[in-house]
């Protein structure tokens, strides 16, 4: 029989979410950062159907960036337009760390060696004032094969209007190397700097990518979800590897959008970082700059502190907040949470696989708030966990207070999707995923305001489910357009001929700004003719005013082609609607006996007021005193 199957690589755990006539089978097991493919291999070896088409979620293209992995980056080589080999190590004058004497930029991905100027020029016009020359292009190449070089970016100046001298380096490249990345097909954007960084992490990752995919090759339909949100096949991931770059956790915004009408806050917490984004009626915010490998502070990437990237990314806040969180006391004593997480291996405490740390699923289990087994049968011990947070004082004293550290942090990140954009979190439904979410969010909810929380059926394999529910979803995009609708008409004709016609809808973006400003917003564009108030309601929101006076200026339009891929699901209900067990919590500041029902045994419909513990196979939802439940294809916890 077949079937459709999703697969997450997490940090902590991989995720198998099989879709059989509606029927969804799940299946969760630890990571292996040295060889997912092995794993994803066995476990789709074991398996009852034949999977008819499989999608999947990565994070070996922000891993190889970050070194988690044990890979060495492929030998890579530059070339640009003559004086400016050194954009690249020049970049901008931002510094992650204004005070910090010994402060070191990212190591550079090609030494300067590699780097290497040839003798063309095209204007600020789009105007080749200097063809390049295929015979210094084969000289080039001769030089770094002997070099060993596997990789080769070309980044001209300009190309973005006028890319005929890079297609004609590409050319001569494609016959000497098969990796060949060229800036006007990977980010066909203004600013030098971020369009070469661009197109250097594509080259760099290409043959990792390629290799990886390749030892999928025995997956029949393979398709990966990108950094926008969509599904790409292997192909466009081969060629443009650099949109994988935040390929997992965009899947779980794009579940909420595809579940969840109306306003509405992701909120994924897992066992490494805690997620949050924000969708409006059915679509998610997009944002187009990103850092890649750098340094996180408070759920932003610091800029100047990784490699940027120019390229369409679900926007998201992300921090070091999972339930392989660290628990530790700094030099002064205080209680510090994270950002060093215990990951898989050897994971928490209770784990009982070596761990050394306590961490913040080791907290929940000594104040009850989980229970003693987790998905795929894991068994915690408790006493590991007591005596690893003993070590930093009373064991329930710490662990209360680790968990409003990180509650407080995760706020921090939803406020920084909502606030930081004018919007008004209380107006939202907060919805949690992932294996700790549904545990911390009535404290998130409390915090901000929020009155509706909605717990989705298989919460902690949400993201996996969010590739099923995943459209096709491909992006072109033009700089600096002189007529908005005729040109957003060309990129979308150009889609519909790479799809063969097979395109169900288009999404228009622009990056506007005032003239005379440095950057841009990204805004969505229905009518060509409306793209100064939207861009003014968006700037008004963000920065608090707007400047009617000043003109404003398109820098670079994309068209989104999405192909949609209907897909239904069908939760089951139990009949049983008393508890399971009873269990001593703490809850605030008290100790409290609490009901534990199991969710796969509850009718639709069932209610019940908190306190109570909801467990499920792959999460457990704590419902606080003052918050009633309700039994739908969602959890719904409302404060009345």
């Amino acid at each position: 029989m077949e079937c459709r199957v999703a697969i997450d690589v997490g940090g902590t755990f991989t995720d198998f979410v099989t879709l059989r006539d509606g029927e969804i089978v799940t299946v969760k097991t630890l990571t292996n950062p040295t060889r997912p493919a092995q794993v994803i291999r066995d476990v789709l070896s074991s398996m009852e159907c034949a999977p008819s088409e499989v999608v999947h979620a990565t994070t070996l293209a922000t891993n190889a960036l970050l070194g988690q992995e044990k890979l060495d980056l492929p030998r890579t080589a530059l070339l640009t337009t003559k004086g400016f080999r050194d954009v690249v190590e020049i970049g901008r004058q931002n510094r992650p760390r204004l005070y910090d004497l010994y402060f070191q930029k990212p190591r550079q991905l090609v030494p300067r060696e590699l780097r290497i100027e040839v003798d063309e020029r095209v204007d600020a016009q789009g105007n080749v004032l200097r063809e390049v020359r295929e015979e210094e292009i084969e000289a080039i190449s001769e030089m770094l094969r002997k070099e060993g070089v596997k990789s080769v970016a070309v980044s001209y100046l300009h190309s973005y209007l006028n890319p005929d001298n890079e297609e004609r380096t590409g050319r001569v490249l494609s016959r000497h190397f098969r990796y060949v990345s060229l800036s006007s097909r990977v980010s066909p954007e203004p600013r030098e700097y971020e369009r070469t960084s661009t197109t250097l992490v594509n080259a760099v990752l290409m043959p990792l990518i390629s290799s990886y995919l390749e030892e999928l090759r025995f997956i029949p339909n393979l398709y990966i979800m990108s950094s926008s949100g969509g599904l790409v096949d292997v192909e466009e991931a081969t060629s443009r590897p650099v949109q994988l770059v935040e390929s997992g956790p965009a899947s779980g915004v794009v579940a909420s959008a595809s579940l969840f009408p109306g306003q509405v806050i992701s909120f994924d917490m897992g066992g490494t970082t805690a997620k949050a984004g924000v969708v409006l009626d059915g679509r998610f915010e997009i944002t187009t700059e990103y850092e890649v490998g750098g340094e996180v502070h408070y759920g932003r990437v610091v800029k100047g502190s990784g490699y940027p990237i120019r390229f369409p990314f679900v926007d998201l806040a992300e921090v070091s907040a999972g339930g392989g969180t660290v628990i530790w006391r700094d030099e002064a004593g205080a209680l510090r949470v994270g950002p060093v997480s215990a990951g898989a291996d050897p994971g928490p405490m209770c784990y009982g696989r070596g761990g050394e740390k306590p961490t913040i699923t080791d907290a929940n289990l000594v104040l009850g708030r989980v229970g003693e087994f987790l998905a795929g049968g894991l068994k915690l011990n408790r006493e590991l966990a007591m005596r690893g947070l003993s070590f930093l004082g009373d064991p329930h004293e710490v662990s209360k207070e680790a968990l409003e550290l990180v509650n407080l942090e995760m706020a921090r990140a939803i406020r920084l999707v909502t606030v930081e954009r004018g919007l008004d979190p209380s107006g939202f439904t907060l919805v949690a995923f992932g294996g700790a979410g549904p545990q911390h969010a009535l404290y998130l909810a409390e915090e901000l305001g929020i009155r509706t929380v909605k717990v989705p059926p298989y919460p902690g394999l949400f993201s996996a489910m969010g590739l099923l529910l995943a459209d096709w979803r491909f992006e072109a995009r033009k700089s600096y357009p002189q007529d908005l609708e005729a040109e957003f008409a060309q990129l979308e004709r150009s889609l519909a001929e790479r799809l063969r016609g097979k395109v169900d809808l288009f999404l228009r973006y622009a990056d506007v700004r005032y003239q005379g400003q440095g950057w841009e917003l990204t805004v969505p564009v229905s009518d060509v003719g409306d793209v100064r108030r939207v861009f003014e309601e968006a700037h008004k929101s963000i920065y608090g005013f707007v400047m009617g006076d000043r003109d404003i200026e398109v820098v670079t339009i994309r068209v989104f082609a999405i192909r949609r891929r209907p897909v239904q699901i069908r939760v089951s209900f139990g009949e049983v609607d008393r508890p399971r067990e009873r269990r001593r919590v703490l809850l605030d500041d008290d100790w409290v006996n609490v009901d534990v029902y199991v969710r796969e045994r509850l009718p639709r419909g069932f209610r019940v007021r908190g306190p109570a513990i909801v467990e499920e196979f792959s999460s457990t939802t704590l419902v606080k005193d003052g918050w009633e439940a309700v039994v739908e294809d969602s959890i719904t916890m409302v404060r009345p």
